[in-house]
């Protein structure tokens, strides 16, 4: 596969292990599985992966580049996809076959995220689309990032791969947060997202794994609540991973929130009652394609083999 590396032998890693013990909790489910992981690192049991050796990636900064200039521009998302079956190789097809400007992936390389998992369940899956994805973790990969999601994004970004970061494309201004990493009030990755929300307008799209809101499996994260404050009143669109399902929910502040999970590990169910909910599907695999120009973003999620499910537009204030 073009842009492939060579990568170290897997190390395990737990993180991914709590994730599975909490899908029961429906609500609050990502503060007890962030909490687990705490205790388990203070006792040693999060394997990093470097103790085996692994070669890390560079210390330098480096950047995810911005994609071409232009509007309007099309861009594909999905997550929790990288598992190597089949279904997730057919949504990654799709996508690959319609050329998109840019594709955002919404994180998790299962199982573990390690450099070996990077190398047999990520590349040959989306690895032809390396150049020009926009990353953003999730809670199965971040644990290993020092040895699988690092080295493996270094060789797009130049340098070490910043955890989070924002680019321009189609007249709107794209962050991609980590949910994974300290996010709470005073952090560096809140300081940093205020700066970023400091001009006027609301033509930004901010992309994080786990959803401040869900009527999936997972439920609603609330220690996801700091993103969403800072967004109000600043960003049009949030899109989201971590449910392996599709939804769309109703407005909120002034935020339209996407999640887009069934990138082809499995199907999570969703509750289908939830007010919140505008749409939803729980048995289809695929991603969501977005078109994007100043003041407006169109979105359809689109179920392998092309057939649209659900689609609609976003408004937004372009900045004066």
């Amino acid at each position: 596969m073009p842009g492939s590396l060579a990568f170290p032998a897997p190390t395990r890693s737990v993180h991914a292990t709590c994730d599975k013990g909490a899908r029961g909790m429906r609500h609050g489910s990502g503060r007890a599985s962030s909490g687990l992981r705490r205790a388990l690192v203070a006792a040693g049991l999060v394997v990093t992966a470097l103790a085996a050796g692994a070669s890390a990636a560079p210390s330098a900064p480096g950047r995810f580049p911005s994609p071409p200039a232009g509007a309007p521009s099309t861009i594909w998302a999905v997550g929790d996809g990288a598992a190597g079956t089949s279904a997730a190789r057919g949504v990654a097809s799709m996508v690959a076959a319609a050329h998109p400007a840019a594709f955002l992936y919404l994180g998790d390389v299962y199982e573990f995220g390690t450099a070996g998992e990077f190398a047999h369940n990520y590349d040959p899956v989306y690895g032809a689309m390396r150049s020009i994805t926009l990353p953003t973790p999730g809670n199965h990969d971040w644990s290993n990032h020092a040895v699988g999601y690092d080295p493996y994004w270094s060789a797009v970004t130049g340098g070490r791969p910043p955890s989070y970061y924002a680019v321009s494309v189609g007249g709107w201004r794209l962050i991609s947060l980590n949910s994974e990493e300290d996010h709470g009030p005073g952090s560096a990755q809140s300081l940093w997202l205020a700066r970023q929300l400091r001009a006027p307008g609301t033509c930004r799209l901010a992309f994080w794994h786990r959803p401040r809101f869900s009527a999936g499996l997972h439920g609603d994260q609330p220690d996801i609540a700091p993103f969403w404050r800072a967004l109000r009143g600043h960003a049009a669109m949030v899109l989201n991973g971590h449910d392996h399902d599709m939804q769309l929910m109703r407005p909120k502040a002034g935020i339209t929130e996407l999640v887009a999970g069934a990138g082809g590990r499995g199907h999570y169910p969703v509750d289908a009652a939830d007010p919140r909910l505008a749409w939803s599907d729980d048995t289809s695999d695929g991603a969501v394609r977005i078109t994007l120009e100043p003041g407006r973003a169109r979105y359809a999620f689109v179920a392998t083999g092309g057939r649209v499910l659900r689609s609609g537009s976003v408004g937004c204030t372009p900045p004066a």
